[in-house]
């Protein structure tokens, strides 16, 4: 009777059989290192592929970076350190495939959708000011695409893209508000359409059916996830809700927007290689920036500093404005209300968003007590050296991202 069958090591069933020659295993272990160490390889060669893609996405605006040079005197002094203001405009341009199918390709664009977006030095909240694109106001001297110069003009804000591109809307916002621009972003319908899709869709509300020719859109009333076709013609069609009034759609896109944000700071999206790649590839390959933030690095150092701010701190809101008074179909600035909110902005000063009322028009309150802040009320202690006195924290109508909820 044999007893090696049960042995560890044994040449029974129990033992597995022989053991590997020493040689054989010193083969077994090569093999295995040399396969990790292809996979560590691929792995760093698609990743540095996949940087270069995005990175190569990104256009470089350097016209506008020449022109805002060549009137860099006559431009506002950046006043917080820390502070970062960047202008993000929508532009409406039919070039392109994907474009055209939206109108005729006339050979001029005008900004469909303009926001300033405020990041405080603390960055722990974010602002962002929609500007109507019917508000009459001055426009300097622009450099037109063709070469041309044009003289200084009042018109309509969205004409400033149209005669000399994201320059002039800079040097338009800044003659306007006060506000120094450090960078902006251009992005076109196409763009927008695949960061929604990317996401996997955006959830709005509707009041009541929409029914939308020309944007060939139906959607019933009450809770939707809009893809980004479907998104493109929410957030522009102008006539088929409400009023009929760019005001309503102002709100409508910043209803949009807080969703957006929301959704994209949600793990479904920041965790999920499947939905963070494409939005990444639609956001970097659908923008024009200025040459500071025309590469993945600055782009990634700019949302780094901002992917902690709550929700409800990131707050959406209209510029303060009424019916012009030379064409009630246009806007003016209602003041002092404009200007006390262009003051908070350069100051790096904080404001506070509330819903509007029912019925009520969309523009600035009072600060609490029923008083306006008056020029200099926080300049005096900071040129002073002292701390200055503590103000009401001035409120204006708008929403944030922590409230983009369906009810």
């Amino acid at each position: 009777m044999t007893e090696s069958a049960g042995i560890p090591g044994g040449t029974g069933a129990a033992g597995g059989g022989p053991k590997p020659s020493r040689g054989r295993r010193r083969r077994l272990l090569r093999w295995i290192g040399l396969g990790m160490a292809l996979l560590v390889l691929a792995g760093a060669a698609t990743g540095w592929w996949i940087y270069r893609k995005l990175d190569g996405n990104i256009r470089e605006d350097t016209s506008a970076a020449a022109e805002l040079e060549r009137y860099e005197r006559e431009r506002p002094l950046h006043l917080i350190s820390g502070a970062q203001n960047i202008l993000v405009i929508g532009s409406d341009s039919r070039s392109g495939r994907e474009n055209a199918r939206y109108g005729q390709d006339q050979g001029t664009q005008r900004s469909d959708t303009t926001i300033l977006l405020h990041l405080p030095a603390d960055r722990r909240s974010a602002t962002a000011v929609s500007l109507p694109r019917d508000l009459m106001t001055r426009i300097p001297p622009c450099l037109g695409a063709d070469g041309t110069r044009t003289g200084e003009r009042f018109g309509q804000f969205n004409w400033a893209f149209q005669w000399g591109g994201a320059a002039c809307t800079i040097r338009t916002v800044e003659a306007l508000t006060g506000v120094r621009i450090d960078h902006h972003m251009v992005m076109d319908f196409r763009g927008f359409k695949k960061m929604v899709d990317a996401v996997g869709g955006v959830e709005v509300c509707l009041k009541s059916p929409m029914n939308d020719a020309e944007a060939k859109l139906r959607l019933p009333a009450g809770r939707q996830t809009l893809q980004g076709e479907q998104a493109l013609g929410f957030v522009r069609a102008r006539y088929s809700l409400g009023n009929g009034s760019d005001t309503e759609r102002m709100e409508r896109q910043q209803q949009f927007l807080a969703s957006l944000v929301k959704k994209v700071q949600s793990n479904g999206v920041l965790l999920n290689p499947a939905r963070l790649y494409p939005l990444l590839d639609a956001a970097t390959s659908s923008i024009a920036t200025d040459p500071e933030l025309a590469s993945l690095r600055a782009l990634y150092e700019l949302v780094r500093t901002t992917r902690d701010i709550p929700t409800d701190q990131i707050r959406f809101l209209t510029v303060p404005r009424k019916p012009y008074a030379g064409n009630p179909n246009r806007d003016e600035l209602l003041e002092p209300e404009a200007e006390q909110l262009f003051r908070q902005l350069r100051l790096d000063q904080p404001i506070t968003v509330v819903p509007a009322r029912p019925q009520a028009p969309a523009v600035a309150q009072r600060t609490p007590g029923g008083r306006s802040q008056e020029p200099g009320d926080q300049d005096h202690g900071r040129e002073n050296g002292t701390t200055p006195p503590a103000s009401p924290v001035p409120t204006f109508t708008g929403t944030t991202a922590g409230t983009a909820t369906c009810r």
